[in-house]
């Protein structure tokens, strides 16, 4: 009991100092694949001002964010052990884990999700995620604020299943160190956290658009991509691709690291 006490409590706070350290980062990746409009002549200028306050709703996604990567990754890693322990091995205790959790998870955070990308518009009246979980409610209806969980489940699935599976094939194809060479262990973790979290964002970037296109629009998703691709052609797949893969990739890669150390 105290072991897996312990192996939560890690995956947790890993997530939660990943979720702190990533906010700015992850606020220029929601504003550059939403195509919200900054000044600025070129796509530097406009990441760093996407990078600087005011911030707006750093807490509530920062709670987000820490609840539910520690539980996709700490789920996924008790879940592959419990379906072990009953004799069920190979691609189905890896991948059904984390299908299941992140999907679930998807599903409770949608609202709150919804909100924190909306008011990360610099155009947008809404200040806070209770204003626009307000305003999303009285305009829209309710089940609105769920609007857009479809590309949601089919982005944030496949990103913590590749994530997953990455992890624990480098665990097991990387060659193991001696657990007192700390350096080598470090090396090793570093690795392993960089590739799964780099794999994760690169796979689901086009889904990341489409969800936040939608948000924005209101449109199904079969309209939002016939409508992107008419104004963008197949770019639209890589629109906000190297931000998103910075504010991805180096959360699941602190979760990660962190939890190994």
């Amino acid at each position: 009991s105290n072991h897996v006490d312990n192996d939560a409590d890690c995956h947790f706070t890993a997530s939660t100092i990943a979720a702190v350290i990533n906010f700015p980062l992850w606020r220029a990746s929601a504003i550059a694949q939403s195509g919200f409009k900054l000044e600025g002549s070129n796509f530097i200028i406009r990441y760093y001002k996407a990078m600087q306050p005011p911030y707006r709703g750093v807490l509530a996604t920062i709670i987000g964010m820490s609840w539910a990567r520690g539980a996709i990754f700490y789920g996924s890693e008790a879940g592959k052990k419990f379906l072990k322990s009953i004799g069920i091995y190979g691609p189905l205790a890896q991948t059904l884990p984390p299908l299941v959790i992140g999907t679930c998870v998807q599903i409770i955070n949608m609202p709150l999700v919804r909100a924190t990308i909306t008011i990360q518009d610099p155009a947008s009246n809404l200040n806070s995620v209770s204003s626009a979980i307000t305003h999303i409610y009285q305009t829209k209806g309710f089940i609105a604020l769920w609007h857009g969980v479809s590309a949601g489940i089919l982005k944030t699935v496949p990103k913590y299943i590749t994530a997953v599976v990455v992890k624990d094939f480098m665990e097991d194809k990387l060659p193991h160190v001696d657990p007192l060479d700390k350096i080598g262990n470090l090396y090793r973790s570093a690795t392993k956290s960089i590739a799964a979290g780099i794999a994760g964002a690169v796979l689901t970037n086009p889904l990341d658009v489409i969800r936040n296109e939608m948000f924005k629009t209101d449109l199904p998703i079969g309209q939002t991509c016939r409508k992107l691709y008419k104004q963008e052609g197949w770019a639209f797949l890589t629109r906000g691709m190297a931000s998103n893969v910075t504010a991805v990739a180096i959360p699941i890669a602190v979760t990660i690291f962190m939890t190994d150390m």
